[in-house]
């Protein structure tokens, strides 16, 4: 059976169906652009909000976790996903009782990250030497190496700010992206 090209079932027609709605698309992202504009204002509160909501997340992983263990079958395994569980939960009220702690711990693992990520980057860039483009992985790799060691070196008075700089970088980029897209999707 073959497509009509403009039915419901067909590729052709779930494009039309998401070119029609790209007025949605310029709204969210002038949402996301201008909420990435406050976070950018506010990037302590911001980094508090961010917290608060990985520690919600930590919160619902922990129940999860925790009615997972009444349904496996074995009690070795019911004592392994309920000690999870509640590590998790205990994770969860810490982040949110604490939110600074949290905010330092955080922002220490994403400085470990990016520093490991930029090493592994500028290693698999000078493995791959010969290849054409080579120099943008080290080049890439660089980059996140030195914003790692930056906010390490910042580290802890600067976990005040970084993760809702982050969140509100990432707001506004995602917010022109979706901008950029009903756009497109327009013409």
């Amino acid at each position: 059976m073959t497509d009509i090209p403009h039915s419901p079932k067909s590729l052709g027609g779930s494009i039309a169906e998401v070119r029609s709605k790209w007025g949605w698309f310029v709204a969210l992202g002038i949402a996301f652009l201008v909420l990435g504009v406050i976070a950018f204002y506010n990037v302590v509160i911001a980094t508090v909000a961010s917290v608060f909501f990985v520690g919600w997340l930590m919160l619902i992983g922990a129940v999860a976790e925790i009615i997972h263990a009444f349904g496996v079958k074995t009690w070795g395994s019911f004592f392994w996903w309920l000690l999870s569980g509640i590590v998790y939960a205990v994770a969860g009220v810490v982040t949110l009782m604490n939110p600074l702690l949290a905010s330092a711990v955080l922002t220490f693992i994403l400085a470990i990250s990016l520093i490991a990520g930029g090493v592994l980057r500028i290693w698999v860039g000078m493995k791959a030497r010969p290849d054409a483009n080579w120099g943008w992985v080290v080049a890439g790799g660089v980059i996140t190496l030195l914003l790692g060691v930056i906010i390490a070196i910042g580290w802890p008075v600067n976990s005040l700010w970084i993760l809702g700089m982050f969140l509100a970088i990432d707001l506004i980029f995602q917010g022109w992206s979706y901008i950029a897209f009903g756009l497109a999707l327009k013409r």
